[in-house]
């Protein structure tokens, strides 16, 4: 029962066992999982919407509200490592629920700035708050999920994002055409309004949430054992490759080069999401056309983003799908620089947006294929902390530039550096598939026999 791959070609792909056991594992985390992200970027990123009528109502400049926006990182770096250490010692129901709650009343505070230094100060909570979150869940997967299923698993979590851009556009401009009533601003309201749904997720997720497998009293007790065997397998195989401490793992070159493209891949990411209304809005649309617009590249990132990390399992390449994304956002952002239509400019915006949606999936499981335990804890924490910086840099960028030129575009081109730079790393890294492999399926490969692929 431990092995469901057939072990000679042409015999059944996946055994009735791994099929049905990752099917409910799947039904009964991801959704939660979705929506707790969902949430968290919706209230990381709605502070975009809300600048267009905060900045006036507090006379920020660009440059300030990109590093407003942007110092989130930096507080969310501070907290990353100890978070999710903390989160694989104490486990995930608890400290995601923790997670949830207070990130949800900072954002709500964030209601009450009156200025420059009290916007910075809670947006830098914000980011202490909401640390541990992200690579707590990338954590928790791998705990749940084989490494062949990973990509499009993570893929199909982190749809929330293009989700949250597409449904938060929507209601937040819909929101702040509400207009200031009980004696607050719209966008005061939209702080307050989104940040209810992340406390209530928490006490959800307390309740609901299990750490894993060996606890998953909801799973048939064949499909459980399969589980636990199937992930300790493939742990015995990728340790008896080389098996990292947390030193180590720290120190390993690969790691951070891996950080490294994590921070180029934020500085486009979020140097375009969070001045994307700024840019539609000199399309001169109001603000309702404004949130249809701006959450239009996200619809067709949520495609690119589960069909990516599908394709990704399906052949089990990943370093090359990973940089050839990074190359689709590269090239939609930089020919930006030539475009004037806001028609060819969206089209760009779009095809930047899938590539970038693409990266993640695909990215995640070169880091997990390679760290397990503590290291897997503290290295995901790690290149997520320090990749995540690109989050302040990107934002910063954006306004800067914008201030000093009047101009967009060129903005645009140099947070495409980023994808660049790192679409380059992954090319010249590339990936160790034996590192995804159960002992007995690198047997096999050894011997010549090559997996088949799921239907």
């Amino acid at each position: 029962m431990g092995s469901s791959v057939a072990t000679t070609p042409g015999s059944p792909v996946v055994a009735p066992i791994e099929r049905e056991t990752i099917r409910h594992v799947t039904r009964r985390l991801i959704p939660l999982l979705m929506v707790s992200y969902f949430v968290a970027y919706l209230d990381r990123v709605n502070v975009g919407f809300a600048s267009l009528s905060m900045n006036k109502d507090l006379g920020f400049s660009a440059e300030i509200y990109g590093i407003g926006s942007g110092i989130f990182f930096f507080g969310y770096f501070l907290a990353e490592i100890p978070s999710n250490l903390i989160l694989s010692k104490v486990g995930a129901r608890r400290w995601i629920a923790r997670i949830l709650i207070t990130w949800g009343v900072i954002s709500g505070l964030t209601a009450l700035v009156r200025g420059t230094w009290s916007f910075l100060g809670i947006r830098f909570l914000l980011g202490l708050a909401e640390a541990g979150f992200y690579p707590g869940i990338i954590l928790y997967l791998t705990w749940w999920f084989p490494s062949y299923y990973r990509s499009r698993i993570i893929g199909l979590f982190m749809t929330a994002i293009p989700i949250s851009i597409v449904t938060g556009s929507l209601v937040s401009s819909q929101i702040l055409r509400l207009g200031a009533w009980g004696g607050l601003a719209d966008w005061q309201w939209l702080f307050i309004l989104e940040a209810v749904p992340a406390a209530i997720l928490g006490v959800v997720v307390m309740v609901y949430l299990t750490d894993g497998p060996e606890q998953a009293k909801w799973l048939a007790p064949e499909q459980r054992t399969w589980l636990i065997k199937r992930l300790a397998a493939e742990r015995a195989q990728r340790e008896s490759i080389r098996d990292y401490s947390l030193g180590e793992t720290m120190r390993n070159p690969r790691v951070w080069l891996l950080t490294l493209v994590y921070f180029g891949q934020n500085v486009a990411g979020y140097g375009l999401v969070l001045f994307l209304p700024q840019i539609v809005h000199r399309f001169g649309v109001g603000v309702g056309v404004n949130g249809l617009l701006s959450a239009l590249p996200y619809a067709f990132a949520a495609v690119a983003m589960v069909l990516w990390g599908l394709h990704s399992d399906r052949t089990g390449e990943r370093s090359l799908h990973t940089a050839a994304a990074c190359f689709l956002n590269f090239a939609g952002l930089a020919v930006c620089i030539f475009l004037h239509s806001p028609v060819l400019l969206m089209i760009a915006i779009i095809l930047s947006q899938m590539g970038q949606a693409a990266i993640a999936p695909t990215f995640w499981t070169l880091p997990t294929a390679m760290l397990s335990g503590t290291a897997a804890a503290g290295g995901i924490a790690l290149i997520n902390a320090v990749g995540n910086l690109g989050g302040f840099l990107g934002p910063y960028m954006m306004g800067a530039i914008k201030d000093a030129t009047g101009s967009f575009n060129i903005g645009l081109l140099s947070i495409a550096m980023g994808t660049l730079v790192a679409g380059i790393i992954l090319v010249a890294l590339g990936h160790d598939r034996r590192l995804e492999a159960t002992p007995e399926e690198a047997g096999h490969a050894a011997a010549g026999y090559t997996k088949p692929q799921l239907g």
